[in-house]
């Protein structure tokens, strides 16, 4: 099977939709195959323009509520930025890995060491149950960009 980009095909999202015991409408079927054809990052407010071109009733919260739910199962991954908000792409769910990401251009890196495998001295007796790392800054072409 074809793989667009390091996120999950549009079939893919919708299995993991369904095993986290969502029912499969029509519009979470277009929610899935929007974010199986983009390779970045998308704002709720560009995802419901993109839901809107075909289903020019559906509401902005459903969308953002849709997102939510979408992201707590672990289909989508979230990121906050300062300047834009929250924004989702579809999770990478083939391998254990976190990410590096340009907060100038969005672009994501992925990388495979996990700083979960050193020794934690953590609070209380806390159960991990998952993780995930983000590291922001600057990519190679944006710190060339700001070097000029």
């Amino acid at each position: 099977m074809a793989h667009t980009h390091a996120g999950g095909t549009a079939k893919e999202i919708v299995d993991a939709m369904a095993r986290g015991g969502w029912r499969i409408t029509e519009q979470r079927r277009r929610l899935a195959e929007i974010f199986a054809g983009c390779e970045g990052y998308l704002s709720p407010k560009d995802v419901y323009e993109a839901m809107t071109v075909h289903y020019p009733g559906v509401s902005f919260d459903t969308v953002y509520r849709n997102l939510r739910l979408m992201s707590e199962m672990g289909v989508l991954e979230q990121f906050y930025s300062m300047d834009a908000g929250l924004k989702f792409k579809a999770a990478c769910n083939h391998h254990h890995h976190h990410h590096l990401i340009c907060t100038n251009c969005e672009k994501t890196l992925t990388f495979d060491y996990c700083p979960m495998e050193q020794e934690m001295r953590l609070p209380g007796n806390f159960k991990i149950m998952n993780h995930r790392f983000e590291v922001y800054g600057l990519c190679e072409g944006c710190q060339s960009e700001v070097g000029r």
